[in-house]
């Protein structure tokens, strides 16, 4: 039986190019800052970016959590969306790692706007917490991979500005919110100040994230790393891969985006319940309850027809298509699903 994996793009696989590069990679101890292939990916990735220095990090909740560390202070507050990565699946890493609180508010499919953040930020009083820094998630997972447009996060950049408040983006997936926006990437992260993306999702290698800020934001960054357990050795088979995945997966993400938007108008016209609007990217969310199943049910008849898919809540069901989804297995899974829908 064919099998297809949609459950996420962090399932992707190392290509032939990556796995000769991290065979051949020339390495050293990064503690000791002598690994040459780190060095050269963490250059890469703050040209790309706009960003003076670049730290490799085991993931991406890793580089989110020093990223925070350095930026506040113990009993400040952190602005977020409601359902952000951050705040949502980072085992309470602020309030545990930072000492700060959460201060989430409700986006519109995940975006927040500047007059929401400017409203959130704390007054002058004794009674309340500092408003210590702003998380933008771009792009937004829970809401179906939505993207922050360059006029919304130049609002955003200019609220923070005035009220001297750090910008914190969690860019897991930024190079699919450049690319479904036709725009280099350093083009959405200059409206922050640290940017912390991933390399093993859409741009499959095997292990990593990326931090990336000023010189001396990444130098604090890199003691707080070494705190966590971070400080990796002969790291840089890993890095030979992200440069791969750099140089080589990042235009190629337009193809996951289109066979996003396949998928998703194939499950509306199935009858199950999709805003289509939020397909921008590779993200495709959907509620099975007209099939009076729940999800859980819902996921276990396509595992059985060897479609992977994941719950995203009572009734919702999230797919993610990526390196190793072809058009072809697209189809497949819509036959599949269509399948079930009609019981």
């Amino acid at each position: 039986m064919k099998t297809v994996d949609l459950r996420s793009d962090t399932v992707t696989h190392p290509t032939a190019q990556m796995r000769k590069a991290m065979y051949e990679a020339e390495v050293g101890d990064d503690v000791y800052r002598e690994d040459p292939t780190i060095t050269r990916l963490e250059a890469l990735a703050a040209q790309l970016t706009g960003k003076e220095a670049g730290l490799f990090m085991t993931s991406g909740t890793m580089g989110n959590q020093i990223a925070a560390m350095v930026h506040t202070k113990k009993s400040d507050e952190i602005i977020c969306e409601a359902e952000s990565h951050i705040y949502y699946y980072e085992v309470g890493g602020l309030a545990c790692l930072s000492g700060a609180q959460a201060r989430p508010l409700l986006g519109d499919r995940g975006i927040l706007s500047a007059e929401q953040i400017r409203s959130a930020i704390r007054g002058n009083d004794i009674h309340v917490p500092d408003t210590g820094l702003i998380s933008l998630e771009n792009t937004h997972n829970r809401a179906g991979g939505t993207c922050y447009t360059k006029a919304g996060l130049a609002a955003i950049q200019e609220v923070a500005l005035a009220q001297h408040i750090p910008i914190h983006m969690d860019g897991a997936r930024i190079f699919n919110a450049a690319v479904a926006l036709a725009v280099p990437a350093h083009e959405l992260t200059c409206y922050a100040d640290s940017v912390q993306f991933c390399i093993s999702k859409g741009l499959g290698a095997p292990v990593g994230s990326i931090l990336v800020g000023k010189q001396d934001f990444i130098e604090k960054a890199r003691r707080f790393r070494k705190m966590l357990g971070g400080g990796l050795r002969q790291a840089g088979i890993l890095a030979a891969a992200g440069i791969v995945a750099l140089t080589t997966m990042v235009e190629r993400l337009a193809q996951d985006h289109a066979n996003a938007r396949i998928l998703g108008y194939a499950l509306a016209d199935m009858g199950l319940k999709i805003d289509v609007s939020t397909i921008q990217t590779n993200i495709v969310i959907f509620d099975v309850t007209p099939t009076g199943m729940t999800a859980k049910e819902f996921v276990d008849k396509l595992k059985g027809n060897g479609i992977k898919a994941n719950e995203f809540g009572e009734y919702k069901v999230r797919m993610v298509t990526h390196y190793d989804v072809t058009r072809e297995d697209i189809d497949y899974a819509i036959d599949v699903t269509a399948r079930i829908v009609k019981g």
